[in-house]
């Protein structure tokens, strides 16, 4: 079947004759006999009668227009669909857990306020899975904590955040303020590992020779916040997520001997990754913002 014979087939049906729908179609009188004739020899049947003054459908022809009209409305649609495909096109974001918890929400509000266009699906993963997205394709952009990570990516920086501990006020503690060491004597209620949270605190902790074993380990920050204001233990987690506690005086910081651990955020995107209109207007625009949320 050639979608051309069937926009004959209707243009022939709508004018009543050969001519007239040559000239609709802007093309030649042979051109549209070639196309309905064919079409009879596929179908196997008459699908115009024809008359003195033009022609007309059969019933067969009629059935077979009603038919082809369905695919030529479509075909149509498609025909000025397809230079706004880019447009029309969701861009898929992954983001580690804790930015999407207080980074994200705000980030893609600006975004969407200024392109309003711009169409964005969000994933919450781990920082390990959500690397692992982008580096399979299944993301376009990832929103990623801590260094960023070996391979042909651009990285765009957002900002950073500070880890701080915290316990309830109730909670026992012997020192005014902790060293790694006696950290790691209490119960602690700490993020998975895999997560750059964790990842973070695990890493300063090595490079004093030192290990965690955790009371609780969780994906969920929230679910840390409340073990500690039980007075469970003492959680580790970036001081934006601990601030509503603080602020209630649920929770009361506890500082570092130390310097206190921080973690980078940073938008990660392949570098050979092509790049729609779209695409290239919330990477502008991450640029413009680069380095503003210092936490």
């Amino acid at each position: 079947m050639v979608l051309r014979y069937l926009e004959i087939l209707e243009a022939v049906a709508e004018t009543g004759t050969f001519t007239g729908a040559a000239k609709k179609l802007f093309i030649t009188q042979s051109a549209v006999s070639h196309a309905v004739a064919q079409l009879e020899k596929q179908a196997g049947t008459a699908l115009f009668e024809r008359l003195p003054k033009g022609v007309v459908l059969t019933r067969c022809g009629a059935a077979l227009l009603a038919d082809a009209q369905s695919i030529l409305t479509s075909c149509r649609n498609l025909d000025r669909s397809i230079s706004h495909l880019e447009e029309n096109a969701s861009i898929k974001l992954v983001s580690s857990i804790t930015i999407a918890s207080f980074l994200l929400p705000e980030l893609l509000q600006e975004i969407q306020t200024i392109h309003p266009s711009i169409k964005l699906s969000v994933r919450v993963a781990s920082a390990e899975n959500a690397i692992a997205l982008l580096r399979r394709g299944e993301a376009d952009l990832a929103f990623w904590e801590g260094i960023a990570p070996k391979g042909d990516f651009q990285a765009i920086p957002l900002g950073s955040y500070r880890l701080c501990a915290a316990c309830a006020p109730h909670f026992k503690i012997c020192e005014p303020t902790l060293s790694f060491q006696q950290l790691c004597r209490y119960p602690l209620l700490l993020r998975e590992v895999g997560s750059a949270v964790r990842d973070t605190l695990d890493h300063s902790l090595a490079l004093n020779n030192l290990k965690v074993e955790p009371l609780w380990e969780s994906v969920n920050s929230l679910a840390l916040i409340k073990a500690a204001e039980a007075g469970l233990g003492i959680t580790v987690l970036p001081e934006t997520l601990l601030s509503d506690s603080l602020v209630l005086k649920k929770l009361r910081l506890i500082p570092f001997e130390q310097f206190v651990p921080e973690n980078q955020m940073l938008a990660l995107l392949h570098k050979d990754k092509y790049r729609t209109k779209p695409f290239q207007l919330l990477i502008e625009q991450l640029e413009n913002i680069k380095n503003r949320y210092s936490l």
